[in-house]
């Protein structure tokens, strides 16, 4: 495998990290009502686990408060129970063949619990990129001891400083992603 190939693979593993990171902490609840608090609760749904975004629409009807229509009225049931064992502590109220939900602001306690959340799920997220570091680094050690491709000791060692750029790039991104979230989780 050529140093580009291993580079661009390093890359896109690396971006998948974040992208992961990113739609986690969209469903990490803040004082404000989101459609992505919802969208993955796993309903069961015909003996199956399914995502709430493909039974229901889910809607912001006001600040504080999101309303969820499912497209089945009998799976109401099982939504409601999904939301209330989903552990974001949110209280669903049934009203004819819709759900709405009172998105509270979290206490003080609450908030801390999801700061350190915001926290773990970032340093998960660093070490993933720290992972895909070291594998893209050994693969350009494969290549330069490979005598079929190649590979210099001069564009080993500059394979390696773009590793080691894209992994200060990424990882400052998941810094920045997490500082963020903390800091609207702790607004009130």
């Amino acid at each position: 495998m050529d140093l580009d190939t291993i580079l661009l693979e390093c890359e896109e593993r690396m971006q998948k990290s974040v992208d992961y990171l990113q739609r986690e902490l969209r469903g990490l609840r803040t004082g404000r009502a989101s459609t992505a608090l919802l969208e993955y609760v796993k309903v069961e749904y015909y003996g199956s686990m399914t995502d709430l975004r493909e039974l229901a629409a889910i809607s912001v009807p006001e600040a504080s408060q999101l309303l969820c229509k499912p497209f089945d009225p009998s799976a109401k049931a099982a939504i409601i129970r999904a939301i209330e064992t989903s552990g974001l502590g949110l209280n669903p109220q049934a009203e004819g063949n819709q759900i709405r939900i009172n998105v509270p602001p979290p206490s003080a306690d609450r908030r801390k619990q999801l700061a350190g959340q915001v926290k773990k799920l970032a340093e998960e997220s660093r070490v993933s990129i720290r992972n895909e570091r070291r594998d893209a680094n050994k693969a350009i050690d494969l290549a330069k001891a490979d005598p079929k491709v190649k590979v210099s000791e001069d564009q080993a060692k500059g394979a390696k400083e773009s590793v080691d750029d894209l992994t200060k790039q990424f990882t400052t991104r998941i810094d920045e992603m997490a500082a963020k979230k903390v800091a609207e989780i702790e607004e009130i």
